[in-house]
Parts: structure tokens; C-alpha cells; sequence
């Protein structure tokens, strides 16, 4: 048994170091269980640095990158589009085919959902209804603060096929135009009737 431990430092030390990681110090002991040096997660202080000026004020710890990926970096110039291509306001406004058809594409993009987040579909549904029905000086902004609600609900359950109803409320709230509110409705109708 610990000759078969000794095997396994001895390749742990000789082994090049992990692609983005750092090569153990000469000298130090392998860390084990995944820790950062320093005893790393929980309560008691100390500097773990990685901050300018000292202080540990927000250190994400051993818990790994945050989800949704990493948010900086150097993309090249480049930005990269993940997901479906957006709904188009004029031809959502235009079509009735294409309303129907995104609608059918959303459905399909969004995984088996449990009742507790069919539910909040629908409130938001309800939500929409009413708002279509503000006043016209109040429909603005209650679209507006419709779209914080759709992405707290995307953010909450993880509904990330809804980020294209997102994106086309921000064009709809921007055209403000009753039109564009009643197709946006009428899109979300169709989701929520298909998803049932």
C-alpha cells in the first residue's frame, strides 16, 4: 500500500501540468481534493488574494467558473452567437406563417419542463395579456419591466431557448408600436398552446 502511494507521487511530480493550470512548486506536497493552497474553502479569513490591493471581498474559492461560461477574455475582435438566429419584428408583424413556425422552434428548443415552470410560462403569458392591454402611454413600460421578469424566469429555470423572446421584446418595446405588442401576444400564445 505505500509503496503503491509512493508510484503515484512519484508520477504526480513528473507528470507536465494541467492545460491552464500551474506546475506544483518544487518541493511542495501535491494538493489533494482539489483545494486552492491556503485550506481555501469556507469561513475564517485570511488573504487569498487574486485581488488587486489584498482583501478576498467576492473570491469564488475551489467552486470552480461561474455558469454561462467565461465572460471576458480576448475574443479576437470577434463576437460569437450562440444560439438561434433572432425573430424578426417585421415579419413576425407580416406573417402569420412565421409567427407560427417560430413558435414551433421555440417549443422545440426548450427541454421537458416541469409543471412548477409551465406555470410561470403561463403567468408571464398572463402578464403579456395585460400588459397589451395598458393603457397606451403605460404599454411601454409595462413591456419593459415584462422583460425583467422573462429574464429572471429565463435565468431561474434555465430556459435559455427563451433568450430569442427576449431579444424580440427589447425590439418590440423600442418600436412601440400596438401592432408589434398584440404579434408579440400572439407569438407567446402559441408557445405556451404548444408547449402544453
Amino acid at each position: 500500500m505505500a509503496e503503491e502511494q509512493a508510484t503515484q507521487q512519484v508520477n504526480r511530480e513528473n507528470r507536465p501540468p494541467r492545460e491552464g493550470g500551474t506546475a506544483p512548486r518544487e518541493g511542495s506536497p501535491p494538493r489533494q481534493g482539489g483545494r486552492p493552497p491556503g485550506g481555501g474553502g469556507g469561513g475564517g479569513g485570511g488573504d487569498r488574494g487574486g485581488r488587486p490591493g489584498g482583501g478576498s471581498g467576492g473570491d469564488r474559492g475551489d467552486r470552480g467558473p461561474r455558469p454561462g461560461g467565461d465572460r471576458g477574455g480576448d475574443r479576437g475582435g470577434e463576437r460569437r452567437f450562440d444560439g438561434p438566429p433572432e425573430i424578426e419584428l417585421d415579419k413576425l408583424i407580416g406573417d402569420s406563417l412565421y409567427l407560427d413556425n417560430q413558435a414551433h422552434m421555440v417549443v422545440s428548443r426548450m427541454r421537458d419542463m416541469d409543471s412548477g415552470t409551465r406555470s410561470q410560462l403561463r403567468r408571464l403569458y398572463n402578464a403579456v395579456r395585460r400588459a397589451t392591454r395598458a393603457s397606451e402611454n403605460e404599454r411601454q413600460h409595462e413591456f419593459v419591466m415584462l422583460r425583467a421578469r422573462l429574464a429572471y424566469t429565463i435565468a431561474r429555470h434555465g430556459l435559455r431557448s427563451l433568450d430569442q423572446l427576449e431579444r424580440l421584446l427589447l425590439q418590440v418595446t423600442r418600436k412601440n408600436e400596438a401592432r408589434g405588442y398584440e404579434r408579440f401576444r400572439d407569438l407567446f400564445e402559441a408557445i405556451v398552446a404548444y408547449n402544453e
